[in-house]
């Protein structure tokens, strides 16, 4: 069975990864630049100082502390969970998945004041906003945590005493 070690592992996959793939796009394009992928996906460099959805985005700057702050708080929460989980496979899996993607845009908070997306997926016009490796990581990683608890969530509960 697979150690912290090993989840903590994956999470530093992700975490490279993500910021591979941000170094190319820095790299490769200027910010608002768009390449046609697909009929369906582009790629393109922006910065979003918010959340998800670029919730918060134009709050005056203070919304890139409480953002940093929040992840790493999460983070470490993780990390303990991890801790507790290792021996398992399904759990760790999505927490490293989150863990990876959450130190991933934290990294770009600190560097760049904002996250740096690059994944554009459209359709008739309409646009999904743009997102990044962490950003999917971290989605994965709720979406397996949501499987865990439909799956083994009653049998891991406790009865009422």
């Amino acid at each position: 069975m697979p150690k912290l070690a090993s989840w903590l592992a994956l999470a530093a996959l992700v975490l490279l990864l993500d910021q591979a793939t941000k170094a190319w796009v820095l790299a490769s394009f200027r910010l608002m630049e768009s390449q046609v992928v697909t009929s369906f996906f582009n790629l393109v460099l922006v910065y979003n100082s918010g959340a998800a959805f670029s919730f918060l985005a134009g709050a005056g700057g203070w919304q890139k502390w409480f953002f940093v702050v929040l992840a790493l708080a999460i983070s470490l929460w993780l990390v303990s969970l991890l801790r507790s989980h290792a021996q398992e496979r399904l759990l760790p899996t999505a927490l490293a998945l989150i863990l990876g993607g959450a130190i991933g845009n934290v990294i770009d908070r600190l560097r760049f004041d904002a996250v740096v997306d690059f994944l554009d997926f459209h359709l008739a016009g309409y646009h999904w906003p743009a997102f990044n490796v962490a950003d999917s990581a971290i989605t994965v990683g709720v979406a397996l945590m949501l499987w865990h608890q439909f799956r083994y969530g009653k049998e891991t509960e406790k009865s009422p005493e």
